[in-house]
């Protein structure tokens, strides 16, 4: 149990820290207006969270620096839960610029988040795991121009048009397009490439002659993407924090978040509700320098995405977990009325 003193100390070191980016020294804390401690005092309780582990060296001189352990017992302790900020209109200020689209809302705000804290944004929604296949369609335009459709079950829409080639009978696409919503209907979007390869490659030799050309070409056009997807915000953030000047470590991060899909598992295994992670507790390599923090939010009754920032340990805590509180409460009412609104 920490005592008054050195609860005192560990949240100045941190919070200058924070700012700073460099070693406090005992000094440097003596002088501040809330500590009536000498330099002598603060500098024996800054030995003892030291040994305690909650500070650490950079090398034999220097003044001290938060370890792991004393990020995460600030989180716990000395940051309030009770901070919020109820005057955030991130989502309501980028629908008034007329953006009605899920996708724009979303990746709008990731952006302004990212500007906000000058940390990196990411965006899951909706929840990628649970968004299903609803239907396909193929809409002819004319004799060789077409648009296809795919909707799921969140109501998000991806459209787009193609020319349909000489040797491609429009017969044979619709008879493949009707078997794929047969045996498609309520799979899980991650899932479809998966289906697609097995099962419903063997149904279509039943049905369709010489349906390899059409299928693949079909496939190609309706499955380049997936619908349910991360939205960044401030990638080249993480270049302004001095942690990360080594190149080696720019290169490893990037490599990480082009990585969606292990991102998405990482987030949506934080669960509910707010969920710190420092550091090691980090499980990419890529990421053990950093915090990532995120929050969840509802788009309906049962859809889930969730809201993260990623940053160095030496991240404003107060302020983030603050602002993601307020930005999941706020998403998940604009968003829950512009969902029901648009079915």
């Amino acid at each position: 149990m920490l005592t008054e003193r050195q609860l005192l100390i560990l949240q100045v070191i941190i919070d200058d820290f924070i700012e700073t980016a460099q070693p406090i020294g005992s000094r440097s804390i003596a002088k501040k207006e809330n500590i009536t401690y000498s330099p002598a005092t603060v500098r024996n309780e800054m030995a003892d969270l030291e040994d305690m582990g909650f500070l650490e060296k950079t090398h034999s001189s220097s003044g001290r620096i938060p370890s792991e352990k004393g990020y995460r017992y600030y989180v716990d302790h000395l940051v309030s839960p009770k901070e919020t900020m109820s005057n955030i209109k991130i989502v309501e200020n980028v629908m008034q610029e007329g953006l009605f689209e899920f996708e724009q809302i979303v990746q709008s705000s990731a952006e302004i988040l990212s500007e906000i804290t000058n940390y990196t944004s990411i965006i899951l929604g909706p929840e990628v795991f649970e968004t299903k296949l609803k239907q396909l369609q193929i809409v002819s335009l004319s004799p060789h121009t077409a648009v296809a459709i795919l909707i799921t079950n969140t109501g998000h829409v991806e459209h787009r048009s193609f020319t349909v080639p000489d040797e491609i009978n429009a017969s044979d696409l619709e008879k493949m397009v009707n078997i794929l919503n047969n045996r498609l209907y309520g799979v899980p979007i991650f899932r479809l490439h998966e289906k697609l390869g097995t099962e419903v490659i063997n149904l279509m030799g039943s049905y369709v002659t010489d349906f390899e050309k059409s299928f693949h070409y079909l496939k190609a056009v309706f499955f380049t993407e997936n619908p349910a997807k991360l939205y960044f915000g401030g990638k080249t953030n993480i270049l302004m924090q001095p942690e990360f000047n080594d190149i080696e470590k720019v290169r490893s991060f990037y490599s990480m978040i082009e990585k969606e899909d292990e991102l998405a598992d990482m987030l949506k295994s934080d669960g509910n509700g707010i969920k710190i992670r420092i550091g090691h507790e980090n499980e990419a390599d890529a990421i053990k320098e950093c915090s990532l923090i995120s929050a969840t939010y509802d788009l309906n009754d049962d859809q889930m995405g969730t809201i993260a920032l990623l940053g160095p340990t030496r991240m404003e805590y107060k302020k983030v977990i603050a602002l993601l509180n307020a930005l999941s409460n706020e998403m998940s009412d604009v968003l829950y009325k512009w969902h029901k609104n648009d079915e």
